[in-house]
Parts: C-alpha cells; structure tokens; sequence
C-alpha cells in the first residue's frame, strides 16, 4: 500500500506516529515561513505543515503544488495549534518530511467545493472530477449503503437473489425498447428490458418462491428530473400470498431502510384507493406531508349566473392556510402560473377570509357574502385563510389543481425533506383508454390481476375493472408499485384479448409464459422500488441524477463519453443495417 492511514482518520491518539498518506491537493495557503496543504481523499481532509526553515527544498517544492495535484506523503502527527472542529482530523496536522508527486493535474475547469462555480452540463462533461465533491461522494456513499441494507432486510426475509438475462425480446406494450441487433442471427434483435417481470414470474413457477435481484433496466423514453435511460429496481417476486402479504413485507422494508438510513421510525402507512387519492389530491401519488385537501364547491357555486362555474363539470377548492394577507402581485402570479403548459388551466378564482372577519373574492360581482360564508364552512375555512378554486373538466381540473397544491406547499415550504410520509395506494383501474391508439391498455402491465370480483365486467365495462395493484408513494413520490399476478392461462389469455392482442399475436410474443402456466404455476405477486429515486429521497433531493455515478442528460446523452455515437460502417455490415 502507498499509504497507512487514510485522510479522516488520525486523531489525537495518534500524535507523534509516523504515517505515510496520499491524495488530492484541496488548497494551499503560504504564510511566510510556512506552508499550508488540505490532502482530501474520499475519507476526509488532513492538513500538512511544510516549514521554511527546517526544509527550504522541501518547502518551496509544496509551494509549487497546483490544485488536484496526486501526492503521496510522509510525516509525523502533531498537534495543530488552531483547530478545525468542523473536520475530523481537525485537531491534529502532519509535519511533512518527505514528499513525492504521484500525478500533476491541470487546473480543474470547475472548483472541487461543496459549492461548485460549475453549472449541470459542465459538471456533468467532468463527472469524474464531480464525483470528487463531498455531495456527491456521499450520494454515492448513501447509495450503496441503501443497497447493502436491502440485501441485509430481503436475506433475512428469506429472499433468493437470482440474475435474469438483459439481452430478451422485445414486446409491443409499456415504454419503448432499447433494441440491440444481433450479429448471428440475420435481421434479428434483442430488447434491452424494461424490467425483468417475465423472467421473476417463470422463477415463481420454477419454485423460486422469494426472489429479488436489485437490477439494471431500460426505457427509451423522454426525460426528466426523476427519469433516466436506464435505470434501477429493487425488484422482488414471492408466491403463495396474497396483497396484504406484499403489502406488510414491503412495508417492513421501508420502515427498516428509513431507520438504518435516516433513523427515522414510522409506524404509520396510510391506504387509499386510487379513486379516492385523485379525488381528495388530483394525484395518484400524492404528498401527504401537509394537508390541503380538495373540497368539491360544485353544489355551491352552480346556479349565480357566472357562466363559468355553470359550464364546469366540477368545480374544486383548496384552503391555504394563513395566506388571505397575499398580495395582488402574488395571486396574479399563481394565475400565471396555473395557465403555463405545465398546469393547463384556464384560470383561478380566489376568495381571501381577512383577520377582520370580512371576506372578498375575485368573482364578488357574481356571489355575496352570504355565497363566500357557505363556501368557508363547507371548505373549514378561518379568518387568515385563503380559498383558491379551480373548475372545468372532472379529470382534468383535478390533476390541475394537483400541481397548484404542490406549488403552494414549496413556496409555504411545507415539503421538509426531512419529514417521511408514506402510502399505499391501491385498486388502480386495471385498463385505460387510449386516444390515438384507439384501444385499452394495461395500466400497469399485461400480467397484472383484475380483482376476482371485476373479473366478469372486462367484456361488459372494461373501464371500471379495478387492478389487483398497488403502489408505495414516499412524499409524493411513487417509490415502488406491483401487483398480484395472473397465474391462469385461461385468464391470461382472456386479459390478452381485451388489450388487442390476436390469438397469433399473443402466442408469438408470450407463448412461452402461457405454455409456463401450463405445468403448475403458483399464485405470486410482487413489486419493484425505483432505486434511484429512493436514494433520491432518503438524500433529501427530488432529482436522481446526482445518486447516479454517470447519468445522461435530458437528451439521453452522456456527454462525457459522447454517447450515443455512430458506429463504424464495418461493424454495421456485420449486423446488416444499411443507414439511409
């Protein structure tokens, strides 16, 4: 080893050891006969002490270390004079007597600090050099202690880690495929997967009765803040139970991570259907770390000739706590803000309870005091409060309102990272329509189970057909979701039907799961946590992409390999793909 100790460790005890250590130069500070470096590795920080008039060479050569300079050390512990409580080898520094450079670096185009002068895409061109900031050394740091937690919890629930393939097939339903071609097989591809929910499914009638496996996947879809090319689970598939079963084995591992992780403890996990979280919040994952709830004015407001309550399918509200002191200015902005792609609506109505008792909105032309007194008791508005209304279309106006809540909640500062408020939402429809399609798709996927007592509505009202599924939301964010799975043939098949699939069609992309139901497959269910966005929100962020070691960008490019690139003309002869 080039080095016996690493940089957090030497502490008092140690004084008057000699040590030999190595790093990066974090800074330098020449005060007259003395020299100063921070050594930074990815244990911490410790000071070396270069004195002129012990060794003038030696000195003069620290004096000409540039930042990120690769060093290796060697020296005795001695007290520091002026402490530096802040570190863990703040009490103590190293009296260099030997100095040897292991690497020159350039100047660095962005500071290594905490808080680096270098914007996203820079420092996303460097990561390399980004991964040496304490933030996200300890996301990643985070990360992996996320990981051996979860293998920790699942091992000793009796969990089999098994690996399925990354090179399937691709099929035709979810998000689009990252496809690969084949070199030995002539205008053939693989599929990259997008999960391996097949594959944990044929482990179930294999007999793997508890599998899990924290697992690459990929989508080829557009991206965001909480979304990348690829991706992963912690993905997990167990037989002979049924939801409840799922539904507490899950439970305890999230309240073991939040414990080993933040040392929170939680007891409490709320249900809710899905009808019920887009009627009471407009989201099927909402925050529920502050409250906030849509009251429905709809029988209320109808019927006082303002044109456009009356058109309105629905008419909704949210009380605002303490805001009814918002200015003009501010409440104009929320009405710009409402009207933006990202919200979608057509406008706002506000009704501010002053501290005086008095109220005033900005439709008084159509409704008294008496109209704005019903709307404060049905909504539990008090003097100090704000009322904001929306209306229009059911499904829409809700999901509207949604966004508006969870703005109101960042500006009021209401979503403390610190805060964790989990939930379950369950009996998601099991179909939706789709528009350009023109046919139903499954919400979740095709294997997912109707509940037993739906089962005889899918040929009659597919539409109101509820899911045997679930999904664990974490502030605001869904964190996993699963479901029971269909392990008849029979079933399957029929579920097939009602998604568009042919007979052929159906056989073609998943014979081989229904030929598995053939020989004795058990009843199994299971669920899948996004990983990144766990460690995401155990972090205390809402973007994954910094508890990522090398993520792309929002164009799915990793820009510090370039990536994706063209491919030399022999290897596409090989594969027998002709650009155009």
């Amino acid at each position: 080893m080039l080095r016996t100790h690493n940089l957090g460790e030497l502490k008092l005890k140690d004084i008057s050891k000699e040590v030999t250590l190595c790093g990066w130069v974090q800074k330098k500070r020449d005060l007259g006969g003395m020299t100063f470096l921070d050594l930074r590795d990815r244990y911490g920080i410790t000071q070396l002490a270069f004195n002129m008039d012990s060794d003038t060479e030696l000195c003069i050569k620290a004096r000409k270390l540039g930042r990120e300079y690769v060093i290796q050390i060697s020296g005795k512990v001695i007290e520091r004079s002026s402490k530096n409580l802040q570190i863990s080898t703040g009490e103590i520094e190293i009296e260099v007597s030997q100095l040897t450079i292991l690497n020159e670096s350039k100047t660095p185009p962005f500071t290594i600090e905490d808080k680096s002068d270098g914007g996203d895409e820079l420092r996303m061109k460097y990561r390399y050099l980004d991964i040496r900031r304490n933030p996200i050394k300890e996301n990643l740091l985070l990360r992996n202690k996320v990981s051996l937690e979860t293998r920790k919890y699942l091992d000793s629930q009796g969990f089999l880690e098994v690996e399925t393939p990354y090179l399937i097939k691709s099929t035709p339903e979810g998000a689009r495929d990252f496809i690969v071609p084949s070199r030995m097989n002539e205008k053939q591809f693989y599929a990259l997967p997008q999960s391996p929910q097949t594959f944990k499914q044929l482990l179930m009638v294999g007999g793997i009765d508890k599998y899990y496996q924290i697992v690459r996947c990929f989508r080829d879809e557009d991206l965001r803040s909480d979304r990348q090319p690829e991706f992963t689970q912690i993905d997990c598939e167990m037989s002979f139970i049924d939801q409840e079963d799922i539904l507490n084995t899950f439970e305890g591992l999230t309240k073991y991570l939040l414990d080993k992780i933040k040392g929170v403890t939680i007891t409490d996990f709320p249900r809710m259907t899905y009808d019920d979280a887009m009627r009471i919040y407009g989201s099927d994952k909402p925050d529920i770390r502050f409250d906030m709830k849509f009251i429905d004015l709809t029988n209320q407001v109808k019927g006082n000739s303002f044109e456009v309550f009356d058109r309105s399918e629905i008419v909704i509200a949210i009380r605002v706590p303490g805001c009814a002191n918002y200015t003009r200015k501010q409440l104009d902005k929320l009405v710009e803000f409402v009207k933006t792609p990202q919200v979608g609506a057509k406008g706002l109505v506000y009704c501010k309870y002053n501290e005086d008792g008095t109220s005033k909105s900005s439709i008084d032309k159509f409704f008294d005091e008496k109209a704005r007194l019903a709307w404060s008791e049905k909504s539990g508005c008090e003097d100090g409060d704000l009322l904001l209304m929306m209306s229009g279309e059911i499904e829409k106006t809700r999901k509207s309102l949604g966004v508006l809540r969870l703005k109101l909640a960042e500006d009021l500062s209401l979503r403390n990272p610190e805060d964790f408020a989990p939930l379950w939402v369950l009996d998601f429809p099991l179909l939706e329509w789709d528009e350009d399609s023109q046919r139903y798709h499954a919400m979740h996927h095709p294997f997912t189970s109707p509940k037993k007592e739906d089962i005889s509505k899918i040929a009659t009202d597919p539409a109101s057909v509820r899911a045997n599924a679930y999904d664990l939301v974490l502030n605001g964010n869904e964190i996993g979701g699963g479901s029971i799975r269909i392990h008849d043939k029979e079933l399957q098949k029929l579920m097939f039907k009602h998604l568009g699939f042919t007979d052929k069609e159906a056989q073609e992309q998943f014979g081989f799961l229904m030929e598995a139901f053939e020989y004795g497959a058990p009843p199994h269910g299971g669920v899948a946590f996004g990983f990144d966005r766990l460690c995401a929100i155990l972090g205390g962020e809402e973007s994954i992409r910094d508890f990522i070691a090398f993520p792309k960008n929002n164009s799915g490019r990793d820009i510090m390999i370039d990536s994706p690139s063209n491919i030399d003309q022999k290897q596409l002869d090989e594969l027998n793909i002709k650009l155009k």
